[in-house]
């Protein structure tokens, strides 16, 4: 995609977006002090503006990827797509993280954030910014800002698909602002620039406007062409039904009133419109997913590319993370392609069990639990050695508990990235494989459509994930049971575990404990406040308009 391609060079250019929210300190570390003509008058600088709003989504900053434009925030911390894994799986029962000296790690992986936690708030700041750039060059391209600088017919065409692209980054944003915190600054292109006291707008409404807004916008985007790689990476009319998708299966959470027919309906639009699985599972997940046929299932990918687009967050946190932290066994840094940055991540027993617990799932492609050390010397005639599925109380202690192999920065022939610390991984943000899923949850919660599509969709996952039809259902085990624990098989690791579980009433209170939930080793009950994440304190100092979640 040439947008891309043009991420860090476009970044140069974000300095001039003046509307950054002032209560978050966002420094902006350009010496150039471009305006807004010096950029929009130069060759592709459209182009280059939008590509900026899109870099948000993966790289923290202007300079090198250690440099956050996030004050007080660490690069990685501020990272889009780490700050959503951590929210989303790092507070379930997917994932721990084994250093809690780290800032915040402790509360998130333990449910017991507060409304100091720097977490929680670097995905807060990291969101509300995507909505001021898109906000910023929603303003500097009106009709009026075009004719002032004799912009062409044909230009102007093109900046009307980049305006709809604006106004979908800018609802993903809100949306994952609804989804973790159910409420958000109203800021949009229409305020003065800044918009550190501007009124908040929550729950209904700011439901509402989200779906107003990939409503209205539909027509101006580009269509579904997963053949066209340059293309790839681009918001579409799919990526903008996703997220109304994804907003409709949660409605009932959001708003209390269920909207399953219309999540079912625009489920059967994605699924219409031209993506297809790719044969091969873990290909969603390698350095070369953007072209070895995974393309064609990924809705909407975060960039990453070891040379231009780098950052330590997105898929290349959790490859570095992969690693046994017992140097002479596997999974090595090498065998992901990367130079590692020590075994950051294990997986907790209770998830382990969706795959451990039946012998089936020994054939399915998608469990890539590593459960024995075994010596990663090729010559070794040592045996391997079981690990425990839980993990002990000391978390600095990693030979217990099941480690995970899922990302790669290996490509499908084989070949490592084109660079060991920052990877060439895309993260897929949304895949149709989960589209099969909703449809199936949408049907069973009376949302029509039809068992036996369901069930088909189902098993066209499970005969991917197996090879064979050999781990295919019965119509008798489509079950909202049965759904939650496919949605872990096929889903785990990609932001999705907190949001599926609250849906599914057992995120909250005792219905299901899982290690370290609420503290202890063994779990414990949490309260129903913690569904939702605090808004920030130092949000909330610089912006009294912004509200609080009950008991924070």
């Amino acid at each position: 995609m040439k947008i891309y391609k043009n991420f860090l060079y476009a970044f140069l250019f974000i300095g001039i977006f003046t509307s950054c929210e002032g209560d978050l300190d966002i420094e902006l570390e350009d010496d150039d002090d471009l305006s807004a003509e010096d950029v929009f008058n130069q060759p592709d600088g459209y182009e280059r503006a939008i590509a900026g709003v899109y870099a948000n989504l993966a790289v923290v900053g202007l300079d090198d990827p250690g440099t956050s434009n996030l004050a007080g925030i660490d690069a990685g911390t501020g990272n889009y797509v780490r700050g959503l894994f951590n929210l989303q799986d790092l507070s379930t029962d997917e994932v721990i993280f084994n250093f809690e000296n780290d800032p915040g790690i402790r509360q998130i992986q333990r449910n017991s954030w507060d409304e100091n936690n720097v977490i929680v708030l670097g995905f807060w700041a990291r969101s509300t910014f995507e909505i001021a750039l898109a906000n910023e060059f929603l303003r500097q391209t009106t009709d009026g800002k075009l004719d002032s600088r004799g912009v062409d017919a044909q230009t102007r065409e093109e900046i009307r698909t980049y305006r709809a692209e604006a106004r979908v980054l800018r609802a993903l944003a809100n949306y994952h602002l609804l989804d973790l915190f159910r409420r958000a600054p109203f800021a949009t292109e229409n305020d003065a620039v800044g918009f550190t006291r501007v009124q908040e707008i929550k729950e209904q409404e700011l439901f509402d406007y989200i779906e107003a807004e990939l409503l209205a916008v539909d027509a101006d985007l580009l269509d579904v062409a997963t053949s066209n790689a340059s293309l790839y990476g681009r918001v579409n009319k799919g990526v903008a039904k996703m997220i109304l998708a994804k907003l409709y299966l949660n409605a009932e959470v959001y708003t209390g009133t269920n909207r399953y027919t219309d999540c079912l309906r625009v489920c059967e639009e994605i699924i219409g419109s031209g993506y297809s699985l790719t044969p091969n599972y873990s290909y969603n997940f390698l350095a070369d997913n953007n072209t070895n046929g995974a393309q064609n299932e990924v809705i909407f990918p975060v960039i990453a590319d070891g040379v231009s687009v780098r950052n330590f967050g997105g898929a290349g946190i959790i490859i570095q993370g992969q690693q046994n932290g017992d140097s002479a066994s596997e999974p090595t840094p090498q065998s992901f392609g990367v130079g590692g940055f020590g075994n950051l991540f294990r997986v907790r027993g209770e998830f382990s069990e969706l795959f451990d617990n039946d012998p089936l799932f020994q054939n399915d492609s998608r469990n890539s639990l590593v459960t024995e050390n075994v010596p990663a010397d090729p010559d070794s005639t040592d045996p391997p050695t079981p690990r425990d599925i839980n993990i002990s109380p000391n978390l600095l202690d990693t030979s217990s508990g099941y480690l995970m192999a899922k990302y790669s920065n290996l490509t499908s022939t084989g070949e490592a990235g084109q660079d060991a610390t920052f990877v060439d991984t895309d993260f897929p943000l949304f895949r149709l494989a989960d589209v099969y899923l909703m449809y199936a949850e949408a049907h069973l919660n009376n949302g029509g459509g039809s068992r036996a599509t369901a069930l088909g969709f189902v098993n066209a996952l499970r005969e991917r994930a197996f090879g064979d039809t050999s781990g295919n259902i019965a119509d008798a085990d489509l079950t909202l049971d049965f759904i939650i624990d496919e949605r872990g098989r096929e889903l785990h690791w990609e932001a999705h575990r907190r949001q599926d579980l609250i849906r599914f009433g057992l995120y909250t209170g005792g219905a299901y404990n899982w290690s370290f939930k609420g503290g202890p080793q063994n779990g414990s009950s949490i309260s129903e406040d913690l569904k939702l994440f605090p808004v920030p304190a130092s949000s909330r100092a610089a912006n009294p308009n912004l509200g609080q979640n009950l008991g924070f």
